[in-house]
């Protein structure tokens, strides 16, 4: 792999990982349309450790807040952290108990596509319900129902980041609000994934360090990026627009498997 190519895949990466466009998603639809193929378990360790500290850069007031309030024994944050723990159990619940399953639905590229579809229409309906959302903070029930919503998103095509801020307004929790809520429950999220990958990766070898190195601050640089136009989108009542190209790419690909069988 080229420094070029790790910075192409970098900023996919970024983008995708917190658009509400699906990056596995992209991943299913790319990987049979385009044959691409990941580079190797060290590179993408790398990668999501950068999204991850896009996450903690952008945010790192709020959590510099959380992490002071909690040792100062501050009841708010305990509380705060206590539901971004409570929203993270259903994902980590139903991969556990349908692990197989998911697995299987990154093969299915059409069914992608479809959810790709369906995510759309999720992203588009935050238009309908956040002018009514108001709530400050996720209570216990509304934190559950996000976590449900992140869950869902384990299935390629349907975006983590738009199922949870969607279902969050639809619950009456502030846009902005549950975005900053969603962002940060995706810590362990992507701090799990990591992990999992890293011990996967074994001895084997991997990438050079300017590769790496590349790769890491093209996902990070990107990462920032698309968490403030998230934000952005969703202050300026933007945010539905990202449901046209979810329709537009999934469609798109379903129309190329109807005349290419190879891509089913």
């Amino acid at each position: 792999m080229s420094v070029l190519e790790a910075i192409v895949l970098g900023i996919v990466q970024g983008l995708t990982e917190f658009l509400p466009v699906s990056s596995s998603g992209h991943l299913v639809l790319g990987q049979a349309l385009l044959g691409i193929r990941l580079p190797g378990v060290t590179f993408e360790v790398t990668v999501h450790l950068a999204t991850l500290c896009a996450v903690l850069w952008v945010y790192r007031g709020r959590v510099g807040s959380l992490a002071s309030g909690a040792l100062r024994g501050e009841r708010a944050s305990w509380s705060y952290i206590g539901l971004l723990v409570l929203a993270s159990l259903p994902a980590g619940i139903v991969g556990v108990l349908a692990k197989d399953w998911f697995e299987a639905a990154f093969g299915r590229p059409v069914f992608a596509a479809c959810l790709l579809i369906v995510t759309g229409f999720i992203v588009y309906s935050v238009r309908l319900t956040s002018a009514r959302a108001e709530d400050p903070t996720p209570s216990a029930g509304q934190s559950v129902w996000i976590g449900i919503a992140q869950a869902a998103a384990i299935l390629p095509g349907i975006s983590r980041s738009g199922a949870t801020v969607a279902v969050g307004t639809w619950r009456g929790v502030d846009a902005v609000a549950v975005a900053e809520f969603s962002f940060l429950m995706s810590v362990p999220a992507i701090l799990g994934a990591g992990l999992l990958q890293l011990r996967d990766a074994g001895g084997a070898g991997g990438p050079g360090a300017a590769v790496l190195g590349a790769g890491f601050a093209a996902a990070l640089v990107a990462g920032v990026m698309a968490i403030r136009l998230f934000v952005r989108m969703l202050q300026t009542g933007a945010f539905y627009r990202f449901a046209w190209y979810c329709w537009a790419a999934g469609s798109a690909y379903l129309v190329a498997a109807a005349f290419q069988p190879g891509l089913r």
